[in-house]
Formats: C-alpha cells, sequence, structure tokens
C-alpha cells in the first residue's frame, strides 16, 4: 500500500523532468529508508519539513499519518507551487508549503519535529549552527530533530554522492560533514543525539541522526 502511495505522488506531478527527478530521490531514498526515518516522527501534532523541495517526503509522511500536519519550507518558489498542486490533486489536506530560505528561518511556530533529508550539506556551513538552534527554540520540550545527511567517509561513497549532486543540482554548493562534527555542532546546539546507520546496497554513506530536544 504504502509503494502505492509512492507511486500516486510521482504521478502527481506533470512535468516529466520532475518526474524524473521524483524517481530518482525515491530510488535513493526509497520506502524502506523513508520508514525508517519515519518511525521516529510523531503520529500526531505539527511537524516541520526544511528544504521540502517538491514536497515528496512531506506528502509521504502526511499520506501515512493524516494526523500529523506538516509545514514544509523550501527557498526554491517554483518548487513550492508544484508542491501545493501535487498536494491538491493528491486530496492531501494536512500540508502547507511556504517561500522560504531555511537560512533565514527564525524559530517560528511550535513543532513536535522536524527533519531535513540531505540538506545541511547544501546550507553554507556557517550557518548551520544558527539554523539547528532556531529549530531547537521551534521544538517542543520533548521534540525531536531528524536529521538524515552524508559522512565523509569512506571516500569512495562521499564523491559518488558528490557527482550525485552535481549531477543533480550542477550549481548548488556542497560540503559534506564527517559524522563526528555534526554530531559535536547539534549536540552544542541543544541535542541529545543518537546516531542510526542506514545501511545500503548502493555507494551512498548515509546517517541518520535523531536529535533529541535538551530541556
Amino acid at each position: 500500500m504504502r509503494s502505492e502511495t509512492i507511486r500516486k505522488i510521482i504521478r502527481a506531478y506533470d512535468d516529466p523532468v520532475v518526474r524524473a527527478y521524483c524517481w530518482i530521490r525515491f530510488g535513493i531514498l526509497r520506502q524502506r529508508f523513508l520508514d525508517e526515518i519515519g518511525q521516529y516522527l510523531p503520529e500526531s501534532g505539527a511537524v516541520l519539513d526544511v528544504g521540502c523541495g517538491f514536497g515528496l517526503f512531506s506528502l509521504y509522511y502526511a499520506a501515512i499519518a493524516p494526523a500529523r500536519i506538516i509545514r514544509g519550507i523550501d527557498l526554491d518558489r517554483r518548487r513550492i507551487a508544484m508542491a501545493r498542486r501535487a498536494a491538491t490533486r493528491l486530496g492531501i489536506d494536512n500540508v502547507v508549503y511556504e517561500e522560504n530560505d531555511a537560512r533565514h528561518f527564525k524559530g517560528d511556530g511550535h513543532f513536535a519535529a522536524a527533519y531535513m533529508l540531505d540538506i545541511v550539506h547544501h546550507v553554507p556551513r556557517e550557518v548551520v549552527p544558527s539554523l539547528l538552534a532556531e529549530l531547537r527554540r521551534a521544538l517542543d520540550r520533548d521534540g525531536i530533530l531528524l536529521v538524515k545527511d552524508v559522512d565523509t567517509r569512506p571516500a569512495p561513497k562521499r564523491w559518488f554522492t558528490w557527482a550525485l549532486d552535481k549531477a543533480m543540482s550542477p550549481s548548488t554548493p556542497v560540503a559534506y560533514w564527517s559524522s563526528d562534527e555534526l554530531t559535536e555542532t547539534l549536540t552544542a546546539s541543544g541535542f541529545r543525539v543518537r546516531r542510526h546507520l542506514m545501511v545500503d546496497m548502493l555507494p551512498y554513506p548515509h546517517v541518520l541522526y535523531v536529535c533529541a530536544a535538551v530541556p
């Protein structure tokens, strides 16, 4: 049933290039990984998707848990417009999308959880600590932040991921963090961090950081 949900989401986009992008993104973060990440999300309450893009993952998490209210933010106006259209076509009304640059997020709203999937390495390194601090401020007392990103090691996997990042978005900057460095930065931002290694048969050095807000 959930695999059919993914297929319906992809079919909700008219642009063939966007559909191809959807297949690639869902190929990298396929259903097993989405559910591996999603197990840490609350079944109800407000959830923030930082860097939601075309809305692929927020639509999935909203579709499988109607009591969640997901707010997706992204700096790309075209992607936000397409995410809204896809949500309307799918009849998913527990998502809202807004044009908002994560680099300027000011911790507005109150959320039970937030997540960033492959976003940190696209944010300027000097901005990441302040973004994490604002996310901590926006989370409820017992809120959860999920950060899925890629490690710098092993090097061959890092270079494979870099090549794919550049192929998909040549002009977007890329700056990977080692798992130790990102863990330290998350901890300094007010989170208790547990690393969840996501094992993949493909050459991606996935790491999921499960971050509990420290009171």
